[in-house]
């Protein structure tokens, strides 16, 4: 998938979403969970916390 194409389903700019991947621009944590479930991760797993890649199970709320 193109850094294009995660911006526009993500709803920000193209530079914001390459930005995010340089480490130029830090993620809010709202994107951060919205980035783990797009793909089916954990937050730790994106920021480097964990190996495991699988996400952790849903809470009931």
């Amino acid at each position: 998938m193109t850094q294009a194409k995660l911006a526009q389903i993500l709803h920000v700019s193209l530079y914001t979403y390459a930005s995010y991947e340089r480490g130029r621009r830090g993620l809010s944590l709202e994107m951060a969970c919205t980035l783990a479930d797009f793909y089916s991760t954990s937050v730790d797993y994106l920021i480097g916390r964990t190996d495991d890649r699988r996400p952790y199970p849903k809470s009931c709320r």
